[in-house]
């Protein structure tokens, strides 16, 4: 907790009435404290090319590329529904029209959603959310640890946390069925969905 970076809006803000105006410090006048409502001047950001890390043996490390998450749908609302299909890019034909038709009742569509699929990429929330920026995020069969969760939480129980609401759920495939238990899960991902949505 000691090395924390704060954008520069912020530093100006919690010091607004003891920063020093550059122009006048500069000249060689005596500095004054800006005016509560005097803009702040902006500066150009220099680029600084990225360090280059090394080995112990002296071998330079490559940088992490910066990991982009296929998708299906268009983001619009900002839903991000993460599954687990180990056999599909994405999700199954049968489990992708329930998943519509769910969708639909909620008055959204696949153009509202980014469905990413878990068993093509492993997920990690940061880069995730540093992606697709998700208002909402509805996982099927992957438990908020999977994708490095720092919080846990039941199944259909929505969740706010860091400005997302998550929601997690069994596989589109368990509640895609026509048995009893299917349908009483279904009737709680319908509840938390109207909440969520409606």
């Amino acid at each position: 907790m000691t090395n924390i970076n704060l954008p520069g809006f912020v530093i100006a803000d919690l010091y607004r009435n003891s920063l020093m105006q550059p122009e006048v410090a500069a000249s060689g006048g005596s500095p004054k404290a800006m005016q509560e409502d005097s803009p702040l001047p902006q500066q150009e950001k220099a680029y600084t090319p990225p360090p280059i890390m090394e080995e112990a043996g002296g071998q330079p490390v490559k940088q992490e590329e910066p990991v982009v998450y296929k998708t299906l749908g268009n983001n619009k609302q900002q839903i991000s529904v993460v599954v687990n299909c180990p056999n599909d890019v994405y999700v199954p034909e049968a489990d992708l029209q329930f998943l519509t038709k769910m969708l639909g009742a909620c008055k959204l569509n696949m153009a509202d959603v980014a469905i990413v699929n878990y068993a093509t990429a492993p997920i990690a929330i940061d880069k995730l959310k540093a992606q697709l920026q998700p208002k909402s995020l509805l996982l099927f069969g992957v438990e908020p640890g999977d994708i490095q969760l720092p919080i846990s939480f039941p199944p259909f129980k929505e969740q706010p946390y860091a400005g997302t609401t998550y929601l997690f759920t069994p596989s589109l495939g368990q509640l895609n069925q026509e048995t009893e238990e299917a349908k009483l899960l279904k009737r709680k991902l319908w509840d938390c969905l109207k909440r969520m949505f409606l």
